[in-house]
């Protein structure tokens, strides 16, 4: 990823792709770690120069995350989940995580892809999983890789296009999470809880509370709520 943001500062051209085989500082969203085993995994950042607004960037990250769904099965035949606003998940596990970054009128893109792992550690064992895992095969980082670059810019293309809304539409379409799904979020003054409401023009989620208070969420960790909507 600062290598990434380093050649984005520099002019590179949109598309350009920096690639590891291993990462010893993954992160993701709040800075927390992403486990990078090496060879085993896709770990990438991409810089994209899209004609759109930087109010844009949080439907870019939707446009990311179809993007890699969309990969995923094309590769490895496994059908994802979309968890707002950045991980993709296989059931209630995470094979994938997105990153996003505006640098020198550039979007950064950080984007890390469980492939070929067959365990985790102890402690992500129950939330995490991977292409392999779930599909019972091996899988070419190689090809993964083509075939995400390619589905990025079709969907970054559609948004630059027509706009907001077709990304919005799909995203929620290939989300179990945008709308009646109880959740609690975590943010940076303590957790809610609520039903998920939908999305709004600009890409954020929107909460029903159990007060009836509907609720715009701009940044947070979205997980199931313990307990189940009656």
């Amino acid at each position: 990823m600062h290598e990434a943001v380093r050649l984005a500062n520099d002019g590179c051209d949109s598309g350009t792709a920096v690639l590891a085989e291993e990462q010893t500082a993954g992160h993701g969203r709040f800075g927390r770690p992403w486990h990078s085993a090496r060879g085993e995994g896709l770990y990438v950042s991409v810089v994209l120069r899209l004609d759109v607004a930087p109010a844009d960037l949080p439907v870019v990250t939707l446009a990311l995350g179809l993007a890699v769904a969309d990969a995923i099965s094309s590769v490895a035949s496994v059908t994802c989940d979309l968890r707002w606003p950045n991980d993709v998940l296989v059931g209630e596990k995470k094979v994938a995580g997105i990153l996003t970054e505006l640098h020198g009128g550039a979007v950064v893109a950080g984007i890390g892809i469980n492939v070929n792992q067959t365990a985790f550690p102890e402690e992500i064992a129950a939330i995490a999983t991977s292409l392999r895992i779930c599909s019972g095969q091996p899988h070419s980082l190689e090809r993964l890789l083509d075939v995400m670059l390619s589905k990025i810019g079709e969907h970054t293309s559609l948004l630059c296009s027509d706009g907001r809304e077709p990304v919005l539409r799909l995203f929620s379409e290939a989300s179990s999470y945008v709308c009646g799904r109880r959740v609690a979020v975590e943010m940076a003054g303590g957790e809610i809880e609520g039903v998920t409401d939908g999305l709004d023009s600009s890409g954020f989620l929107l909460l029903r509370r159990d007060n009836g208070e509907r609720v715009t969420i701009l940044a947070g960790g979205v997980r199931p709520a313990k307990r189940s909507c009656c």
